[in-house]
């Protein structure tokens, strides 16, 4: 049964992670997303570390279910056949650095030309005006910009630390998967397409007012110095491996003492409210860690468990592929790609009742379907042959 977007053409000139990942997300749910690369070197994700049989696990984990057309874009019939395939396409998403598109000749105007209600999507990484518009841009940058790493450290008196994952690139990706998703919808009722503009900067500000700006919300009042909930993180050391526990409800908290034989603290008055309890955070945890050193982890979570306290083990990437709950929700799958092998990946997040994404190939070779896209657009073996020639 195909995927909820079947149908729908994606054409995607991005590179590296968060337009990538936006595209494949939006294939995994059944969108025919034909990658364009350049025919010398491909996405620069081909070229990363960790590979096998030509094939990097970064370039595998951000661009199956698409098919692969190599095209040297500096070269008219090129970029005629790049226009060609646009005017088949629902959307068009590049990730060039603001005005590169346009001197490519494949800028918003270009591309409405030969297909006037089509979704084009530009994913920049500090937006297409200020200061910082035209400056390379990498994931760390955008979270020192952002403010989460400041967030991240704990307190902005501390050094600012860095989110040991790309966030800023992911969060990316999945906001403008969203938008897509969005923008088609609105021309089903209107007819009509519109450009998408997101910014790695934009999604990662937005990301963090949900949660972590309260200080910076009410405008008009002094804005008090942001500060640590915790020097601790709620992961606790036990006997024999880490876990993590959080209380917030009185109910929670009473549970709590119970699971850890400690009915005194609940007459402690440090801990009587939950306002309390966060004010005096650091010698609550620290009590609860002294208690939670003595015995095993999978003791402790039995009894937690029992009590009520939400608590769950801390693992490591590789003993989460065989956690009980990871695989009765059947969160990791293997899949056989044609030349590297057995894969091991996460099956798409979202799962349709009636319409299921799914992982239909793997990621494709450097322009393994240049000749059946083409094709397809109506080209001859022959011009097909010239073009290839040309690259």
């Amino acid at each position: 049964m195909p995927g909820p977007l079947d149908g729908f053409r994606i054409v995607d000139l991005t590179s590296m992670i968060s337009g990538p990942l936006a595209t494949m997300i939006l294939a995994d749910q059944g969108a025919d997303v034909i990658k364009v690369e350049n025919p010398d070197t491909g996405d620069h994700t081909r070229a990363a570390n960790n590979a096998r049989n030509g094939f990097s696990a970064s370039f595998l984990n951000n661009n199956r279910n698409k098919r692969s057309v190599a095209l040297d874009l500096k070269k008219p019939a090129a970029l005629e056949a790049m226009l060609r395939l646009i005017a088949t396409a629902d959307v068009f998403v590049q990730n060039f650095r603001p005005g590169v598109a346009d001197r490519m000749g494949l800028g918003e105007d270009a591309v409405r030309a030969v297909a006037p209600a089509i979704i084009y999507v530009s994913i920049s990484g500090f937006g297409e005006t200020g200061p910082y518009a035209q400056k390379p841009v990498y994931d760390p940058l955008v979270q020192g910009v952002s403010g989460l790493a400041s967030i991240q450290a704990g307190s902005d008196s501390e050094r600012p630390r860095l989110v040991r994952t790309i966030v800023p690139d992911k969060l990316t990706a999945y906001n403008a998967a969203q938008a897509i998703t969005a923008a088609l919808l609105s021309r089903t009722r209107t007819g009509k397409g519109q450009h998408i503009r997101l910014s790695m900067l934009d999604a990662i500000v937005a990301f963090l007012w949900a949660s972590d700006m309260g200080s910076q919300t009410f405008v008009g009042q002094d804005i008090p110095q942001q500060e640590a909930a915790s020097f601790i993180d709620l992961i606790y050391e036990t006997a024999t491996g880490p876990i993590s526990a959080a209380v917030q409800s009185n109910r929670e908290w009473a549970a709590l003492t119970r699971a850890l034989d400690k009915p005194e603290w609940l007459e402690d008055p440090r801990f009587k409210t939950p306002a309390l309890r966060q004010r005096h955070i650091n010698e609550r945890l620290i009590m609860t860690q002294d208690v939670l050193r003595i015995r095993s982890a999978e003791e402790w979570l039995d009894r937690l468990t029992r009590e009520g306290v939400p608590c769950a083990p801390v693992l490591t990437r590789t003993q989460m592929l065989t956690n009980p709950q990871v695989v009765a929700n059947g969160i990791v799958v293997e899949t056989e790609h044609e030349k590297a092998g057995l894969l091991r990946q996460a099956r798409p997040a979202a799962r349709f009742s009636g319409t299921p994404a799914s992982i239909r190939r793997g990621g494709p070779g450097l322009g393994e379907h240049t000749a059946e896209v083409l094709a397809e657009l109506g080209y001859l073996p022959s011009d097909i042959d010239a073009l290839e020639r040309a690259a």
